[in-house]
């Protein structure tokens, strides 16, 4: 039971100052709120060690967070699991340098180990969610299959999926909150909200406060 507002970020992609000014325009109660994030906090973006230690501090400071797995979280920790060099270039087209650069100018021999990052950012990734379901919404990164409880659903599919899942009109139950597929504006339709705005693209990075379905919005 989710007695506050949940409060719910897109993804993030390393724009650091942008979620900083984001968290300062939320109206965010910690004894009573809860924050989620979509996921997908890796890459392409200036600074992902900032966004990491955002995230890592809201947790030391008694934050209800439910942090969320996306696909480039995803795509690392399998890496790190696997060590099968058959990722890289799927990583590297994912815009893993810029998350190497914003730690010093890592290099790809660390990433299998992630040596690179602090005990904490580690953690931190290691304790992410597939999904997060409360009495009327789910939250996932990218979008689900249709007819599957999301605890039985493939964790690829949890955190990459785009069709079918966009296009779906029918009713899944709860209303579904997802990130991954960028859109200029927020996607809200009957059976869905899509709050990816392209934040690393140079458009906005977005919030929803729910159940007001109130956007926050930083460009």
């Amino acid at each position: 039971m989710v007695n506050g507002k949940i409060f719910v970020i897109g993804d993030i992609h390393g724009c650091a100052d942008k979620l900083r000014l984001l968290l300062e325009r939320l109206p965010f109660d910690a004894a009573r709120d809860t924050l989620v994030c979509l996921g997908d906090y890796l890459d392409r973006g200036p600074d992902v060690k900032g966004v990491l230690d955002q995230l890592c501090r809201l947790r030391t400071e008694g934050v209800r967070l439910k942090a969320l797995m996306g696909n480039h979280e995803y795509l690392l920790l399998e890496y790190h699991r696997s060590k099968d060099a058959v990722l890289l270039p799927y990583l590297r087209r994912l815009g893993m340098e810029k998350t190497l650069e914003s730690y010093g100018d890592a290099n790809l021999s660390q990433l299998g180990a992630l040596a690179f990052m602090p005990r904490e950012h580690r953690d931190f990734l290691a304790s992410l969610l597939p999904c997060w379901e409360t009495e009327a919404y789910i939250f996932v990164h990218a979008g689900l299959r249709f007819g599957q409880p999301p605890s039985e659903q493939d964790i690829s599919d949890l955190c990459e999926v785009r069709d079918p899942f966009l296009s779906d009109e029918r009713d899944y139950g709860k209303r579904i909150i997802f990130g991954h597929t960028p859109f200029v504006t927020p996607l809200v339709t009957a059976n869905k909200i899509g709050i990816d705005t392209g934040a690393v693209y140079g458009n906005l990075l977005t919030a929803v406060e729910l159940p007001s379905l109130r956007f926050y919005h930083v460009a």
